[in-house]
C-alpha cells in the first residue's frame, strides 16, 4: 500500500511541476491621458487666479487640513470610524479577503470522517433458511485532492485577489466622497451662517430706518407712505433672515448623517465665518490615474474579469482527482480496532466533458464580452475623471473672477445707498429710491457669499477628483490581503426607546 501511496503521490508532483498556465495575460488597457490640464493654462494666460506651483503636494490623507478649521478636522476625523457607508465598504473588504482564503483552501486535499454503527437485517427471502440480524462498525478516513493541473485554483485564487483589491479601493472611494461631502455640507452650512450675518445688519439697519420715518412722521417731514414703505422693507428682510434657517438645519442634518449620529441629537453652533479657499496643487495628468480610488477599482475589476477568462477556459481540460480512504470495518466491536480489520482504497479518477451543445464555449463569450465591458467602465472613469477635474479647476478660475466683480459691484451698490439716504434726509427723493438701493446693496452682499460658497465647495470637489491624497500603491498585495485576519464582533445596537 506504501508504494502504491508513494507512486500517485509523485505523479501528482510531476503533474503539478508541469501545470499549464491557461488563460491570457493581463496588460493594463491604454487610457486617454491629456498632456495637461486645459484650465491650468487658462488660469496661467488671463486670470488673477494662480494654481498651486509643481512643487506643491496634496496632503497625503489628511487633505482638510488645507483648510485651516479646528472644527472641520474633528468632524472629518469621525468619518472614518462612524460613518455607516465607510463601515459598510469596510466589511466588503473583509469578506472579500475571506473569498480569497476560500480559493487558498482548494491546493489542499479535503479530509473527512464518517464513523457509523449499523444495525441490519437479511430477510429469508434471499436464500437464507431464517433471518440474520448483524452489526457493522466502520471507522473511515477519505481523503480527495484534484491537482491544479491546468491553473484553476490559481486563476480563482487570483481572481479573488483582484475583487478584494477592487474593494479596498471602493472602501477608499467611499471614504473619500464621505469626507468630501462633509465638507460641502459644512462649507455651505457656514455659508447660511455668513448670510444671516449680512441680514441681520441688515435688520438693524431697517429697523432704525423704520424708527426714523415714524419720527420724520411725527415732526411732519414724512407722511405715512414712507412709514409703510420701511415697514414692508423691515418685515422682508426679517423673512429672508428666518427663511435661512430652513437649510442650514438640512445642512446640519446632512452631517450628522455623515457622522454617524442621530440628526435630532446633533448640532453644529452658529458662528460667524470668513470662507477662504485653499490652494489646491493639481500635479499633472498622468498622476490622476494613479491617484483616483474609482480609477483603481475599475483597473481591479478588469484584472479580475481577466482571471475570470482563463478560469472558463480551464472548462476545456480534464480534472484528476487523487481519492484514499483508509479505515477499520468489522462485525464485532472486539475486533474493531484490530489489524486485520482495515481497509483501504485509493486511486486516481479523471472527468472529461465530451459534448455539453456549446455551454463551455458561450460560458467563454460570456466572461469575454464581460471584460469587454470592465474595459469601457475602465476607460469611462477615466474620462469622467478628467472631467471633474477640469470641471473644478474651470470653476475655481472664473468663480475668482466674478467674486471680484461681485465685490466691485457692492461697493458701488454701497455708495448708491449711501447717497439715496442722504437725498431721502433732506427731502430730495422719497424713500422708495432708498428701498431700491438697499435692495440692490443687500442682493449683493448675498451673491458674494454665495459665489464664496460655491468656491469652497468647487475646491472640496477638487481634491476629490484629484484622489484626495490617495495613492493606488496603497492597495494591500495578494499574498496581504490573503493573510488570516481576526475580526472581532461589534458590540449589538440597542433597542430604541
Amino acid at each position: 500500500m506504501a508504494r502504491r501511496f508513494y507512486t500517485i503521490a509523485l505523479a501528482a508532483g510531476v503533474a503539478l511541476l508541469t501545470a499549464c498556465n491557461i488563460g491570457p495575460k493581463y496588460t493594463k488597457p491604454s487610457a486617454p491621458v491629456p498632456p495637461a490640464y486645459k484650465e491650468l493654462a487658462a488660469a496661467n494666460a488671463g486670470s488673477d487666479w494662480k494654481p498651486a506651483q509643481p512643487s506643491d503636494e496634496l496632503s497625503r490623507g489628511k487633505w482638510w487640513e488645507r483648510f485651516k478649521d479646528p472644527e472641520l478636522n474633528t468632524l472629518e476625523e469621525k468619518v472614518s470610524i462612524s460613518n455607516q457607508n465607510v463601515a459598510a465598504a469596510a466589511a466588503n473588504v473583509q469578506a472579500a479577503r475571506a473569498v480569497i482564503r476560500e480559493a487558498q483552501a482548494q491546493y489542499f486535499p479535503t479530509v473527512s470522517a464518517n464513523p457509523s454503527i449499523t444495525n441490519a437485517r437479511i430477510s429469508s427471502a434471499f436464500g437464507q433458511s431464517v433471518g440474520v440480524n448483524y452489526t457493522t462498525y466502520a471507522l473511515p478516513l477519505e481523503a480527495s485532492w484534484e491537482p491544479d493541473l491546468w491553473g484553476r485554483v490559481r486563476k480563482t485564487k487570483e481572481a479573488n485577489a483582484f475583487a478584494a483589491q477592487a474593494s479596498v479601493a471602493d472602501l477608499e472611494n467611499v471614504r473619500l466622497s464621505a469626507q468630501a461631502d462633509l465638507a460641502a455640507d459644512y462649507y455651505q452650512l457656514r455659508a447660511q451662517d455668513a448670510l444671516k450675518q449680512v441680514l441681520d445688519a441688515t435688520v438693524n439697519a431697517d429697523r432704525e430706518a423704520q424708527e426714523l420715518n415714524r419720527d420724520l412722521q411725527l415732526s411732519g417731514l414724512a407722511n405715512d407712505e414712507a412709514v409703510a414703505q420701511a415697514e414692508t422693507q423691515l418685515k422682508t428682510v426679517e423673512a429672508q433672515d428666518t427663511n435661512l434657517g430652513v437649510l442650514r438645519a438640512q445642512y446640519e442634518h446632512a452631517v450628522a448623517l455623515l457622522e454617524g449620529e442621530p440628526a435630532s441629537t446633533f448640532a453644529i453652533a452658529p458662528r460667524a465665518y470668513e470662507l477662504a479657499v485653499p490652494v489646491v496643487p493639481a500635479g499633472v495628468p498622468s498622476q490622476l490615474l494613479e491617484r483616483r480610488p474609482d480609477i483603481a477599482a475599475a483597473e481591479r475589476a478588469m484584472a479580475q474579469a481577466n482571471a475570470q477568462i482563463g478560469i472558463a477556459k480551464t472548462a476545456f481540460y480534464p480534472a484528476v482527482t487523487l481519492s484514499a480512504a483508509i479505515g477499520l470495518g468489522s462485525v464485532s466491536p472486539a475486533t474493531w480496532f484490530t489489524w486485520p480489520s482495515r481497509v483501504w482504497s485509493v486511486g486516481p479518477a479523471l472527468a472529461q466533458t465530451l459534448f455539453d451543445a456549446g455551454l463551455r464555449k458561450a460560458t467563454m463569450q460570456q466572461y469575454q464580452a464581460a471584460y469587454d465591458q470592465t474595459v469601457a467602465s475602465y476607460r469611462q472613469t477615466v474620462l469622467t475623471a478628467f472631467q471633474q477635474v477640469e470641471d473644478n479647476l474651470a470653476a475655481l478660475r472664473i468663480l475668482d473672477q466674478v467674486i471680484a466683480q461681485q465685490n466691485s459691484a457692492v461697493e458701488s451698490a454701497a455708495r448708491n445707498l449711501e447717497v439715496a439716504q442722504v437725498r431721502y434726509r433732506a427731502g430730495l427723493d422719497p424713500y422708495l429710491n432708498v428701498i431700491v438701493a438697499q435692495t440692490v446693496w443687500l442682493n449683493g452682499q448675498q451673491g458674494v457669499v454665495s459665489f464664496r460658497s460655491q468656491e469652497m465647495v468647487a475646491s472640496v470637489q477638487l481634491i476629490k477628483a484629484l484622489g484626495g491624497g490617495w495613492e493606488a500603491s496603497k492597495i494591500p498585495s495578494e499574498k496581504e490581503l490573503g493573510a488570516k485576519i481576526s475580526i472581532q464582533p461589534r458590540p449589538a445596537a440597542k433597542p430604541a426607546e
